[in-house]
């Protein structure tokens, strides 16, 4: 079943009634400033929806009020909760502590997990990341790509000879034509877009993690300290190029915006009901993340050797 993703921009109180979520908002007038954690100020319902229909919330506004009766009912269905800055930036993500009933029995197989095993998963990791790299060039008319397939089937395990870096020097250095000069460090509309839309993707993958009963702090390659999230940062990486493809898409036709708007969010926040092509079948992505978190599970449990990765 796809969850729905909700985004929240604006003052709003959101509590639980009935294993829903109630949804007010402030009344618009002219009255002196409101106390937003006073629920009495908020007058208006908007409308209610059922817990267990809800996989992601966005909460991108200072003036928010979350019940804790709420918090909990959305944790216990495995929603995963998403706080902006004041750049509207994702800055915080809120995922269940029992996501699986057998939890630590999957704890323990993940955390036991071979070198070896670890360093083979990576390199399916990288090759399906580089591929998916490879098809966005493709749509790009003169550029080659053919290097690209090739770094892809020269992965070694663990991806030794570091083919993921090449594949990223050449793919930022084409994707976008008219700003070759283009890298991941400068601070533009194009990368606010893209950070926005690996957000969105790595609360996905998150919590399919935290409802498989996988640790998402532990990962197969990234280790950085202070990351809590290293299992999501490696399962994400081939689900990177469906964002990119978004932002090229934007480029393409001259609809690059010249902040991240709210209409601008729109297109990432559709991200979990578009159609991927995983195992010869398409699927809503947040279907396939969840078979690739799957995928890794059995993995670790040496039910299976091969993950399941989407293709562009």
């Amino acid at each position: 079943m796809i969850k729905r993703t909700l985004y929240f921009g604006n003052p709003s109180y959101l509590s639980l009634k009935s294993k829903q979520m109630v949804i007010k908002k402030p009344p618009v007038n002219d009255l002196p400033p409101l106390d937003f954690d006073d629920p009495k100020e908020f007058t208006d319902t908007i409308k209610t929806i059922p817990i267990e229909d809800i996989g992601l919330v966005i909460l991108d506004c200072p003036q928010i009020t979350v019940t804790s009766a709420l918090l909990s009912a959305l944790l216990d269905n495995n929603c995963a909760l998403v706080t902006c800055d004041q750049r509207h930036l994702p800055i915080g993500l809120l995922l269940t502590l029992y996501g699986n009933n057998v939890q630590t029995e999957r704890h323990h197989l993940q955390i036991e997990a071979s070198l070896p095993l670890k360093k083979q998963l990576w390199q399916q990791t990288i090759q399906a990341k580089i591929k998916n790299q490879a098809s966005v060039l493709k749509s790009i008319p003169g550029v080659e790509i053919g290097n690209m397939m090739a770094w892809a089937q020269s992965v070694k395990s663990g991806d030794s000879d570091n083919h993921e870096g090449r594949a990223a020097a050449y793919y930022w250095k084409s994707i976008f034509v008219d700003n070759p000069k283009f890298t991941r460090d400068d601070d533009d509309i194009a990368n606010a877009m893209l950070n926005y839309g690996y957000a969105i993707i790595r609360a996905l993958v998150a919590r399919a993690l935290a409802g498989a009963g996988l640790i998402p702090t532990i990962g197969i390659h990234h280790h950085n300290r202070y990351d809590a999230y290293c299992l999501a940062d490696d399962m994400m990486e081939p689900y990177r190029p469906y964002v990119d493809q978004i932002v090229l898409n934007a480029v393409n036709n001259e609809r690059l915006p010249k902040e991240l708007d709210t209409m601008t969010k729109k297109l990432f926040l559709e991200l979990p009901t578009k159609e991927v092509m995983i195992d010869g079948t398409r699927r809503p992505l947040m279907l396939a993340v969840g078979q690739t978190v799957s995928s890794l599970q059995k993995c670790f449990a040496g039910e299976i050797r091969k993950l399941s990765f989407p293709s562009l």
